[in-house]
């Protein structure tokens, strides 16, 4: 089994808009093997953008998370995934996104995601 983690907006774009994802990424989220992940990190971004206005949801963000943890497992945060963040280099300054990146490469896990600065890391990006 294959596992994907899903950053922050391709998870919103799965749950809301999967036309919004390109053609490779929604084939490798579409393998129904129980494969997907997410960092427990982007429920935690999508309730403080919640908070402050800049995100809206049809649901609140724990029913977000009880309805989809049968379909995706939400990786904690871990001390070895803290250890990678403080070695990163600043090609990305967003603090959600840089520790999946952390999670993607200690995890080895592959990341669908639209954002090409997870490229500078060497990670695995799913998308085009």
């Amino acid at each position: 089994m294959k596992r994907l983690l899903l950053d922050t907006q391709s998870f919103i774009w799965m749950m809301n808009a999967p036309e919004k994802l390109h053609d490779n990424a929604l084939r490798a989220i579409m393998v129904d093997d129980g494969h997907l992940c997410v960092s427990i990190a982007s429920p935690w971004e999508m309730a403080i953008k919640v908070s402050i206005g800049k995100l809206q949801l049809e649901k609140s963000v724990m029913k977000i998370v009880q309805q989809y943890e049968e379909i995706v497992q939400f990786l904690p945060i871990e001390a070895h995934h803290l250890a990678a963040v403080e070695t990163l280099p600043l090609y990305h300054r967003d603090p959600f996104d840089r520790i999946i990146i952390a999670q993607a490469i200690t995890e080895n896990i592959p990341v669908v995601s639209s954002d090409a600065a997870f490229d500078g890391y060497g990670v695995k990006r799913i998308w085009d």
